[in-house]
């Protein structure tokens, strides 16, 4: 086990030494382009891809908050820019009551008609985004109407009783920009504006975002005064970027390796900071055609993995094994003992194949080095199952077409939750018309699901809908239409002599509370 372990570490760092940029290819704004007391951060993309994006920025930039958030210890429903609410009629109306004094960025004050008018320029769909897909059909179920009642006041009217809406809002479910930033057609007319503790000043595609404090901000202020975040995709230039003090931490997803968050850590400038993340990781099965359109040969996948090796080896322990598609943070989250069985395995894998064996393409993103790690050791597992894998490195456009068109055996993949509402992620991958579901061939139908899922979208009582969830969890942990592997942790570093206030959070990091030491 132990050498094992030792090999597969040197496999990723071996990636990682692969898929870097030399000093001289880095390109984008460094710590000398901007001034004395601006905080230059980076993650591994462009965290404001800009004005044809469905939401313009991320949320973990601090621009633009969300009608409702998620409370950070239990992921429920929490008070941002609406600071009460009711719910009546077992759900067909809501009450949302807004925070007074609130301006966005451009002087502006929030008001119910201000969100009104968001409302009605989030029903401009689809939008590409980088993020989550904004939909208001999905965040918004049988929305009939959205009145303002006065100056703070906002009802909201659905056809049908919406129990669950405001897990719906939470976070990308709800964000509120000022009117000026809102392009007719659905785009952004120019920068984001929004009311949040950050406002954007710079944005340079690809490169970089400068972020100024928000002096008029309603809470308490952020400490910093200016924020770059840098777009680093290598994450062996991010590591390097920061031993170099060219930048002070790293943020976002996958912000850094395990393995080369635990090397930094060993230099006593650095610190790491963790957070329960969102973020499932899981194995794609072309569910259109043999062998993974049987059930027992997803079963059989499934109960083969160590997940505790694929954990210890490539993540350092900083991740949890899971046979669950929903996420840990999701209040509706069912635990689920993780099942290693071989030998039924091989037995299911038997009666599909026989004494044959066939050879499958395996899909990663080239780009992340764990993801191609992991594939090696699984292959190596699959073996005994009569399956021959071909590994292939795609870029990450590439790998999209090939999964919606059913060009693959099995892809390594992930899946966040974007608001604090499972029925998103179940629609999405279990529904024969899910967005998930075909975007990955998945080919899964299952009548009790299928059935289960319309019940949700009328279902009134709370304690009925956790009792559904909770089986369509048991179903899928059954069935395993696609192969959870684990839901990892959010690794975040920073340069600790130099900064405080440096949190991980579930998403991002507590960007407000980042200040020079």
């Amino acid at each position: 086990m132990r050498c094992l372990r030792i090999f597969m570490l040197l496999v990723v760092l071996l990636s990682l030494a692969g898929c870097g940029q030399g000093a001289q290819e880095r390109g984008g704004a460094s710590a000398g382009d901007a001034s004395d007391d601006t905080i230059v951060l980076a993650a591994y993309r462009q965290l404001a891809p800009g004005v044809n994006d469905g939401y313009y920025c991320s949320k973990i930039l601090g621009v633009w908050e969300p009608l409702v958030t998620a409370d950070e210890e239990t992921g429920a429903p929490a008070p941002c820019l609406a600071a009460s609410w009711e719910m009546l009629d077992e759900g067909r109306v809501w009450v949302f009551h807004l925070r007074e004094g609130v301006r966005f960025h451009d002087g502006t004050p929030l008001t119910a008609q201000v969100v009104a008018d968001n409302l009605a320029w989030m029903e401009k769909e689809p939008r590409s985004t980088a993020f989550y897909s904004r939909s208001r059909k999905n965040y918004y179920p049988g929305l009939v109407s959205a009145e303002p009642l006065d100056t703070l006041t906002l009802r909201l009217t659905f056809a049908q009783p919406n129990i669950n809406q405001l897990y719906n809002m939470m976070n990308f479910g709800s964000p509120v920009y000022a009117p000026s930033c809102l392009a007719d057609d659905g785009n952004f007319a120019g920068v984001a504006i929004g009311t949040g503790p950050f406002r954007i000043v710079e944005n340079v595609k690809d490169r970089y975002v400068l972020l100024e404090r928000n002096e008029d901000y309603y809470g308490e202020k952020a400490r910093a005064h200016r924020i770059m975040v840098r777009s680093i995709p290598s994450p062996d230039v991010r590591f390097a970027a920061l031993k170099a003090e060219e930048i002070m931490g790293v943020l976002d997803l996958g912000a850094m390796p395990p393995v080369l968050a635990d090397e930094l850590a060993q230099d006593e400038r650095f610190a790491i900071s963790t957070s329960r993340s969102i973020m499932v990781r899981y194995l794609a099965m072309n569910g259109t055609r043999p062998p993974f359109d049987d059930v027992r040969m997803r079963r059989a996948v499934s109960l083969l993995l160590d997940r505790r090796l694929l954990v210890d080896a490539l993540y350092l322990g900083y991740a949890t094994p899971t046979m669950n598609l929903l996420s840990i943070a999701s209040p509706f989250y069912k635990e689920f003992p993780v099942v290693q069985d071989v030998e039924e395995a091989k037995r299911l894998a038997h009666e599909v194949l026989g004494d044959g064996r066939r050879e499958i393409v395996y899909c990663v993103n080239g780009a992340d080095p764990i993801a191609k790690g992991e594939a090696e050791l699984i292959a190596y597992w699959l073996a005994d199952l009569g399956l021959d894998v071909r590994i292939e490195a795609l870029e990450s456009p590439m790998m999209t077409v090939r999964m919606r068109r059913g060009d693959y055996d099995i892809a390594r993949s992930q899946q966040g939750l974007p608001n604090g509402d499972p029925l998103y992620v179940f629609d999405g991958f279990f529904s024969p018309q899910g967005p998930r579901n075909k975007a990955l061939s998945l080919g899964y139908d299952n009548a009790e699901v299928n059935r289960l899922l319309t019940a949700l979208r009328t279902e009134p009582d709370e304690g009925k809908r956790r009792a559904v969830f909770d089986r369509i969890q048991a179903i899928s942990v059954e069935e395993q239409p696609l192969v959870p592997l684990y839901y990892d942790e959010n690794i975040v570093v920073y340069n600790a002599a130099r900064l405080t206030g440096y949190r991980a959070l579930r998403y991002g990091v507590s960007l407000a509370e980042v200040a020079w030491r």
